[in-house]
C-alpha cells in the first residue's frame, strides 16, 4: 500500500472514531454495480442530436440541448433515467464496507439507492433526503443521513440533469446548499467516484473557501492515475496527464487532498483496511463458567477484572454478552477504569448486550445465533476464556462459545484463546494451533507467534493480560 494511501487511512480512521467522517459518492462508486456514468446515460440523447458522446465533455449542456429540442419537455429524459437507474442492483463491496463503518453522513449526486440499501443490509436505518421538504423532517431512530442532492430515481421528474436544473438549483434546492456547506465545515469528507465537474459542488466549495479562507477543514478524494488508452495519441495522453495534475493542484484551494492510485483495487483495499482497523479497536470477550478449574475462581475473577481495565485503559472498546461467571468481572474492570479516567466515556469503552432469556426453546437457538452474529460483527478481536456449563449435574463444553468461535473465524476476527483456562477455550486453542494459517492469514509472523503463545500461557493474571495487550498491538500494526 502506498504511503499516501496509508496516511489517508490513519487520518480518516481518526475522524471515524471521533464521529466526524462523511462520504461524498459520485457515479464511479455505483459503476461496478452496473449503473451507467453520465456519458453512457446520455449516449442515446447525443445520438439523437447527431453528436458523438465519446467526444462530448459537457454533459449538462448536452442534456439541455436535448431539452431545448423538445421545447422544455423532460418526458424522454425521465424515461431514460428510469430505464438506466430504475432496475434494482445490489450494492458493491465498497458500499458494503462503508455501511459497516459508523459513518453518519452521506452526500451523493447519484440517483440510485445503493447507499441506503447497504445501510439497511447491516441493520441501520437511513434517513434519505432528496427534496427540500425532507430536510425539515427527522426519521426516528436513524443511523445515517443520505443527502441525494440531485434527486432520487423514485422521482425522476425532479432530477437535476440539464442546465435549467442547475441554474434553478439555488432557488429550488437552496437548503441543500446550506446543509452541504455546513457539513463541509464541520465534517471530514472522502470523495469516492467523483470527478469534480459538477457546477453545484464547485459553487459550494468556493463559498466555503471564501468564508473560511485558510481555515478550511481537510478533505480527501481518490483519483486513478491517468494511463494511456488504447488508440490514444501521445499528444492527447500527455494533455490528459497534465490536466489531471492541474485538477489535483486546484483542489488544494479547497483543502481537498487527492490520493492517487494506479488501480481502483487500491481504493477497495484502503476502505477494507479502514474497516479492519476500526474493528480492531473493539474486542469481543467470550467467557462462561459454572466450573472454574483449572484456574480457580479467584484467578478467573482477577483475570477478567484486569483484562477489562487494561483494554479500556489502552483505548479499546470491550464488546460482551456478559457470560455467566466471567462477564461481571470484565464489566467491573471496564467500569472501574473509565470512572477513574477523565479521558473516556463508558459508552466509548463498553458495548454490553446480555443475552435475552425469555424465548421458547424452539426459537431461542435461532435468536441467539443472530444475536451473536450482530454482537461479534462489532469487533475485530475475540478473546475466549473457559467455556463450560452444568447439564444433568455434569460439566460440559459450552456450545454457545464454540458457536461464537465459528462466527468470529468466519468474520476473520483475530482470535485469542486462553487454552490454559480449559474447557471450550482449550479446544479452540488446540484447533487454532493445529492449523494457524487458516485463522491468521492476515497476521505477520511476529503477530502470529505472539497470539499462538497465549494459547499455552499460564501465569499471573496481570502477566497474561499484559501479553494479550502486546499481541493485539503487534497484530494491528499497519
Amino acid at each position: 500500500m502506498k504511503p499516501k494511501v496509508k496516511q489517508f487511512v490513519d487520518r480518516y480512521l481518526k475522524e471515524i472514531v471521533e464521529g466526524n467522517a462523511a462520504v461524498f459518492a459520485g457515479a464511479g462508486l455505483s459503476a461496478p454495480a452496473g449503473f451507467v456514468n453520465w456519458r453512457e446515460l446520455l449516449r442515446p440523447i447525443a445520438e439523437e442530436l447527431d453528436l458523438d458522446a465519446d467526444i462530448e465533455t459537457d454533459f449538462v449542456a448536452l442534456a439541455q440541448f436535448h431539452r431545448n429540442k423538445h421545447h422544455g419537455n423532460k418526458g424522454q429524459q425521465n424515461q431514460l433515467l428510469i430505464e438506466r437507474f430504475g432496475v434494482p442492483k445490489d450494492p458493491t463491496a465498497n458500499h458494503d464496507t462503508l455501511a459497516k463503518l459508523p459513518i453518519e453522513t452521506y452526500w451523493t449526486t447519484n440517483y440510485d439507492d445503493l447507499i441506503e440499501k447497504a445501510l439497511l443490509t447491516h441493520g441501520k436505518t437511513p434517513d434519505v433526503k432528496y427534496s427540500e421538504a425532507h430536510l425539515a423532517l427527522t426519521r426516528r431512530g436513524r443511523d445515517a443521513v443520505v443527502y441525494k442532492m440531485h434527486g432520487d430515481i423514485s422521482n425522476p421528474q425532479d432530477a437535476v440533469l440539464a442546465k435549467d436544473d442547475y441554474e434553478r438549483y439555488h432557488v429550488n434546492r437552496g437548503a441543500f446548499v446550506t446543509a452541504l456547506s455546513g457539513d463541509l465545515v464541520s465534517r471530514t469528507f472522502v470523495f469516492l467516484g467523483f470527478s469534480f465537474t459538477d457546477p453545484n459542488l464547485d459553487y459550494i466549495l468556493s463559498r466555503v473557501r471564501l468564508n473560511l479562507e485558510e481555515n478550511q477543514r481537510k478533505h480527501y478524494c481518490f483519483f486513478k492515475k491517468r494511463v494511456k488508452l488504447p488508440g490514444e495519441t501521445d499528444e492527447t495522453f500527455k494533455n490528459a496527464v497534465v490536466r489531471q495534475e492541474l485538477v489535483i493542484a486546484d483542489l488544494l484551494r479547497f483543502n481537498i487532498e487527492a490520493v492517487l492510485v494506479d488501480e481502483y483495487a487500491e481504493i477497495d483495499e484502503a476502505l477494507q483496511l479502514l474497516h479492519r482497523l476500526y474493528r480492531s479497536k473493539s474486542v469481543f470477550v467470550s467467557g462462561s463458567a459454572d466450573v472454574f478449574d483449572p484456574w480457580g475462581r479467584a484467578k478467573v475473577d482477577a483475570f477478567g477484572r484486569i483484562l477489562g481495565s487494561e483494554l479500556a485503559k489502552h483505548g479499546y472498546r470491550v464488546v460482551t454478552g456478559l457470560g455467566k461467571g466471567v462477564g461481571d468481572a470484565v464489566l467491573s474492570g471496564v467500569v472501574d477504569q473509565v470512572y477513574r479516567s477523565s479521558k473516556s466515556q463508558l459508552d466509548e469503552a463498553l458495548l454490553l448486550r446480555p443475552f435475552p432469556q425469555q424465548f421458547a426453546a424452539d426459537e431461542r437457538d435461532a435468536v441467539w445465533k443472530r444475536y451473536r452474529e450482530e454482537l461479534i460483527g462489532q469487533a475485530g478481536i475475540a478473546i475466549f476464556l473457559l467455556g463450560n456449563k452444568i447439564e444433568d449435574a455434569k460439566s460440559i463444553i459450552a456450545d454457545g462459545m464454540k458457536q461464537e468461535f465459528e462466527i468470529a473465524a468466519a468474520e476473520k476476527l483475530m482470535v485469542i484463546a486462553m487454552g490454559t483456562s480449559g474447557h471450550a477455550a482449550k479446544e479452540i486453542s488446540d484447533q487454532i494451533a493445529a492449523n494457524p494459517d487458516a485463522y491468521f492469514s492476515d497476521l505477520s509472523a511476529e503477530a502470529k507467534s505472539a497470539v499462538l503463545m497465549l494459547g499455552t500461557l499460564d501465569a499471573e493474571p496481570n502477566v497474561m493480560v499484559s501479553e494479550i495487550i502486546k499481541a493485539i498491538a503487534v497484530s494491528t500494526k499497519k
